[in-house]
């Protein structure tokens, strides 16, 4: 290997059902295979199988992690953490209980990447970039998915601890850096903003082609792609669509998504509002069947209470599917003027978000129009030059 060569690790454990993270895992991925070979030599570790699907296994490095009790281990760390035993003294332990954990430090990388703000970033004793999603836990307490007592103490200790042991730290916006350093007294030098990008999945045609009559998708209807937690409000949503009956007697729109601590109450709300008609509830969804619903879907509406932002509205950006967000935290920053705002917890103001959608065909190529131009900014090559440069400033530490 060249001298000048940096050796950088990814580290994958988010599983294919997990949302988001996975999303933005499979971003850090491509970036990550698209530095330059001149400069890094890369080593992809994975946890599942599936990523064996989006990794060039002919040409780069991997590492299935399969040693027995791999995760079993990683449960016991996190297990020590919340009884107060010294982190240290694990980090040193760790190589010795976990064969797998040797083979990584065997490796001697420069850099070991974490896009899954997994324990794993500090567990290892690794030079690590790992990432902070999100602070909801302190900026939206009332959501008991993020704050209960076991689970507060445990996002503070986590966080913490990225904080502590990371060489960098990924946040999605500049709200979501004020938030890390507002929380835990962090310096801006280790904290590098790394904007969302649309996974590129979405883009491809392959979805299209897909046989879509199984869905029974409507000729036109709304689009909200959130698993079912409290904090994704499709109560809000579901009230606002009830209001709307008597205005737009042939409104639609489509849920997808795993089933969370709110599903069964959406399922209720549903029922005693009598719009099992008007809402339909599909489930997961794979990857690659999502772009069709987002081309044929008449706009994306998405009221979460959780930023700071979100992967949704940049996949319906790349599409040209109209869009509107929640005025809250970094949502505002991250759709500019190419998306409609409002208050997520007013359901007569989404309501009427709702109807300028529904109605107003010239609102909507507008809002088409200006999604396109604003993902044409921001696209998967302006995210892996800015990976590349965050990679470089850390190794060259």
């Amino acid at each position: 290997m060249n001298a000048t060569k940096k050796k950088i690790g990814l580290f994958l454990t988010a599983p294919p059902h997990g949302g988001g993270e996975f999303q933005y895992s499979q971003s850090i991925l491509e970036a990550a295979l698209a530095l330059p070979e001149n400069r890094h030599e890369l080593i992809v570790a994975f946890a599942s199988d599936q990523w064996l699907k989006l990794i060039p296994t002919d040409s780069i490095r991997i590492m299935p992690l399969r040693s027995d009790g791999f995760m079993w281990q990683r449960f016991k760390g996190k297990l020590w953490l919340l009884m107060g035993m010294p982190l240290p003294f694990w980090r040193k332990c760790l190589p010795f209980l976990i064969p797998d954990v040797r083979k990584i430090l065997q490796e001697n990388c420069d850099l070991w990447i974490f896009p899954a703000q997994d324990t794993w970033s500090y567990l290892l004793p690794v030079p690590s970039l790992s990432v902070i999603h999100d602070l909801m836990h302190r900026y939206e307490r009332r959501f008991p998915e993020v704050s209960s007592g076991f689970t507060f103490r445990q996002r503070e200790k986590h966080y913490k601890y990225i904080c502590r042991y990371s060489e960098g730290i990924l946040v999605d916006s500049e709200v979501g850096k004020n938030h890390v350093m507002e929380s835990y007294g962090m310096t801006n030098e280790k904290l590098y903003i790394l904007p969302y990008v649309a996974p590129s999945y979405i883009e491809k045609e392959e979805g299209m082609l897909n046989d879509m009559r199984h869905y029974n998708l409507p000729p036109k209807f709304l689009f909200y792609p959130a698993q079912f937690w409290k904090h994704k409000n499709h109560d809000k949503l579901i009230r606002a669509i009830g209001n709307l009956l008597g205005r737009i007697p042939d409104l639609k729109i489509v849920f997808t998504g795993s089933p969370k601590n709110a599903y069964e109450d959406v399922k209720t709300l549903i029922s005693n509002l009598s719009l099992s008609n008007q809402i339909i509830l599909l489930g997961y969804v794979p990857d690659e069947d999502m772009t069709a619903i987002y081309r044929r879907a008449r706009a994306l509406i998405m009221p979460t209470y959780f930023g700071p932002t979100n992967i949704p509205p940049l996949e319906a950006f790349s599409l040209g599917c109209p869009v509107a967000v929640s005025r809250i935290y970094g949502m505002p920053e991250q759709v500019g003027d190419a998306a409609l705002l409002f208050d997520p917890s007013s359901d007569t103001e989404i309501a009427e978000i709702i109807y300028r959608l529904w109605t107003d065909d010239e609102l909507c190529n507008t809002l088409s129009r200006k999604g396109r131009e604003r993902a044409a900014i921001w696209d998967k090559n302006a995210f892996e030059k800015q990976f590349a440069k965050i990679v470089s400033s850390i190794t060259k530490k």
